[in-house]
């Protein structure tokens, strides 16, 4: 029995994101068939919301906050030209999209006694999906390594490690090599830091 469908929309908007209430009425051609109705879902998925474009505005905060998280909102609107509330509904936005992941304090390696920053890079035969999994099991939860990456060409893995002497190195790199079969392991010693940095060179905004 053909039916003709109509769709009635409600909606209430929480914390940004888009709650939609969609039911689905179908009214049957013939009269003596009853009405019925279906919320979507028990049809289709539920629509994501997209994620709104960062402004100038989100950007100039973006910067701000990478300079300075401890500055107050109202600080922060000052420098970015908002007033604080929104200032503060855009920051909550942000962190709600993933944008800002976190706020923390910086500590100067060498002030807390870790004067060692070595990068190794790692060979590996085995290139297995199982073997990554338990490579990086074993290596995400040794503190000493800051930053760990799977790399294209001639070394497949690097991992910038910091650590307070070569005693200290030699205790990891034995921690290192038992947890898994590795090809090749090469260090390589920092002599000097010359550049490090937090903050991301937030692009500038481009008009649609």
């Amino acid at each position: 029995m053909a039916s003709k469908l109509f769709s009635d929309f409600g909606s209430l908007r929480v914390n940004n994101h888009i709650e939609w209430n969609v039911f689905l009425f179908i009214m049957p051609l013939h009269p003596c068939f009853g009405r019925k109705f279906l919320k979507m879902t028990e049809v289709i998925a539920p629509f994501a919301e997209t994620p709104r474009r960062l402004d100038a505005i989100d950007r100039k905060i973006l910067r701000v906050l990478q300079q300075d998280a401890t500055l107050s909102v109202a600080e922060i609107g000052e420098r970015v030209g908002l007033s604080s509330t929104p200032c503060w509904k855009r920051i909550q936005r942000m962190e709600g999209e993933g944008i800002i992941t976190g706020k923390v304090a910086l500590v100067d390696q060498y002030k807390i006694g870790l004067g060692l920053s070595v990068f190794v890079s790692v060979e590996s035969d085995d290139h297995s999906d199982a073997w990554l999994k338990k490579f990086a099991d074993a290596v995400s939860v040794m503190p000493e390594v800051m930053e760990f990456y799977r790399l294209a060409g001639d070394v497949d893995y690097m991992l910038r490690v910091v650590v307070a002497d070569m005693q200290s190195y030699d205790v990891f790199y034995k921690r290192l090599i038992s947890a898994v079969a590795l090809k090749n392991v090469t260090s390589r010693f920092a002599m000097e830091k010359i550049k490090s940095v937090t903050a991301l060179p937030v692009p500038a905004y481009e008009a649609a």
